[in-house]
């Protein structure tokens, strides 16, 4: 029921189809296709509950389900396609307490975007590429594409005219929208007359906008009254290291880390971002023997902010990308003694005392009647247990 999706393709239907589905279900799937492509959902068979959508229903946003347009809400009747203008889309299946039918399933798959221009933000700068061939198509040259700041020039290939534009420099703007941070920047194509032009100038406005750890990527074309938008997704570069010592002097390379039970281990987030005006926040760590499966056998060491392991810790970190804890290693019983640690970091505007990193322990249905927030999620592991005699293996 739910979940988020990186595949190319594949099948979405509702809990149990084609038998009936649950009462009371609340399923939201998150479709991220690659950059530069958008998603493709087709309706094949539904058959819920009618009467004006308003009990059991299917809503498909355009990206995002918080701040996305909504696409369509169905629950009977024809089998629609919809098209995302991103490589985002979202869908939710809500059903109540009463009726039960069988429900829906749906088809999506990723389509190719147009090539004339292409934008990824990337961790530390905005990576934005004009064709070429658009270029000569509207009758200018490689020498007419400019940023703001013309001392940041761009790199040419026999494909592209390629800006790797900072964050934090060559005339980019930082704006502080709600919970949104937004990065932004102007690529100008224009003629060479100083007296009069007969073609019109092509402004390139690109966008990159942070919503706590999601990158939401926008780029648009604006020549004269023609305005080409084009959105892109993607996250956060997280990482977990483990330290020998609370020092966080010297990283743990073994893998696996063989421990003794009940030792300190000691870990330490790391937010890869030009941005120094971000914070991590550590919201969430769950341990299993499986990483593939958190659920199944899993234990909660921290959960939504709130301690739930006597043994977790936190230290103070000299930088605000940077997050460290600690807890004592223990096995699982029934013989499983690999442990894997999945954490869930949100990132938020430094000094925003209203955002979720300032919080600490939150119920979880607080969060959820509030706006939407995606995470970061890393897995660290496998922790073993030593057994009697036994030596780390070094693997560089």
């Amino acid at each position: 029921c739910g979940g988020s999706i990186s595949n190319s393709s594949g099948i979405l239907q509702s809990p149990f189809y084609p038998r009936s589905y649950p009462n009371n279900a609340d399923c939201v799937w998150e479709i991220q296709v690659e950059n530069n492509f958008r998603v493709m959902l087709t309706f094949r068979d539904i058959v819920m509950q009618s009467g004006g959508c308003q009990d059991d229903y299917i809503e498909v946003y355009d990206g995002p389900p918080h701040s996305s347009p909504l696409l369509g809400r169905l629950c009977s009747g024809s089998f629609p396609t919809y098209t995302s203008s991103s490589n985002m889309m979202t869908v939710r299946f809500h059903s109540d307490s009463r009726y039960t039918f069988r429900g829906f399933q749906a088809h999506y798959s990723s389509i190719p975007t147009h090539h004339n221009t292409t934008l990824l933000c990337l961790p530390d700068y905005m990576r934005a590429a004009v064709s070429r061939e658009y270029l000569r198509s509207q009758g200018y040259s490689v020498q007419m594409v400019t940023l703001n700041d013309h001392r940041c020039t761009p790199t040419v290939t026999p494909r592209e005219v390629v800006f790797n534009i900072p964050y934090n420099g060559c005339g980019t703007i930082q704006e502080e929208n709600n919970d949104t941070i937004n990065y932004s920047n102007t690529i100008k194509v224009t003629s060479s007359g100083h007296i009069i032009k007969r073609k019109k100038n092509i402004h390139l406005h690109i966008s990159c906008k942070m919503l706590e750890n999601t990158w939401m990527q926008i780029m648009y074309v604006a020549e004269d009254t023609i305005d080409v938008n084009e959105y892109q997704f993607g996250r956060y570069d997280v990482n977990i290291t483990f330290y020998d010592s609370s020092s966080f002097l010297r990283q743990v390379h073994d893998s696996p880390y063989y421990v003794d039970l009940n030792q300190n281990l000691y870990l330490q987030a790391y937010l890869h971002s030009s941005d120094r005006n971000l914070m991590m926040f550590v919201d969430t760590c769950v341990a299993s023997p499986d990483p593939h499966d958190f659920n199944t056998l899993a234990y909660d060491i921290i959960k939504h902010g709130c301690v739930r392991d006597s043994s977790y810790a936190t230290y103070h970190s000299p930088d605000s990308h940077l997050a460290r804890f600690k807890f004592n290693a223990f096995e699982f019983i029934r013989r499983h003694t690999s442990v894997y640690l999945q954490c869930e970091l949100l990132v938020c505007r430094l000094g925003d005392y209203s955002s979720r990193c300032y919080q600490g322990c939150t119920s979880r249905s607080k969060r959820e009647s509030s706006s939407a927030e995606e995470r970061v999620h890393v897995v660290a592991g496998p922790v073993r247990l030593r057994e009697a005699g036994a030596q780390s293996r070094k693997t560089g």
